[in-house]
């Protein structure tokens, strides 16, 4: 399904259909160029999620923690500074990956081959001036 964010109102609508879409599936990878919105969409998902905290990029950090009284735990990754897939596992990233809690990862080409079978591939894109979000592959 296409979804497209004309305005930054309408990423709450888009994150909610995202949610929908994913069903059970509690790991988000989100796919997109430097700038194209990811840590902004994610907030926003957050918030869809009853997420109250600020959500923020955990660049140097690689993995931010945030509680939903609905969802429970999400983590959120962003996996830019990684330099390769035994970064990650250095970071006990398979604890996560595996695990019950939703994660939420920006730049996840980064461990391809480390990622569930059932990951929700969520690619975002800029075109004329319009976040376009869109699954690209739940693995249904």
């Amino acid at each position: 399904m296409l979804n497209i964010a004309k305005k930054e109102a309408d990423l709450v609508s888009v994150a909610t259909a995202i949610l929908q879409q994913a069903k059970d599936k509690k790991v988000l990878a989100f796919y997109g160029e430097m700038g194209a919105g990811k840590t902004t969409f994610i907030s926003y998902l957050c918030r869809a999620m009853g997420v109250e905290d600020e959500v923020s990029s955990p660049t140097y950090g690689y993995v931010n923690e945030y509680y939903s009284p609905f969802y429970g735990k999400i983590y959120h990754f962003d996996l830019y500074r990684i330099d390769s897939e035994m970064d990650a596992y250095d970071i006990g990233i398979e604890e996560y990956l595996y695990g019950d809690d939703w994660v939420l990862i920006e730049w996840p080409e980064k461990i391809a081959n480390l990622l569930p079978q059932n990951t929700v591939k969520i690619n975002i894109t800029v075109e004329n001036e319009n976040r376009v979000i869109q699954i690209i592959d739940s693995n249904d």
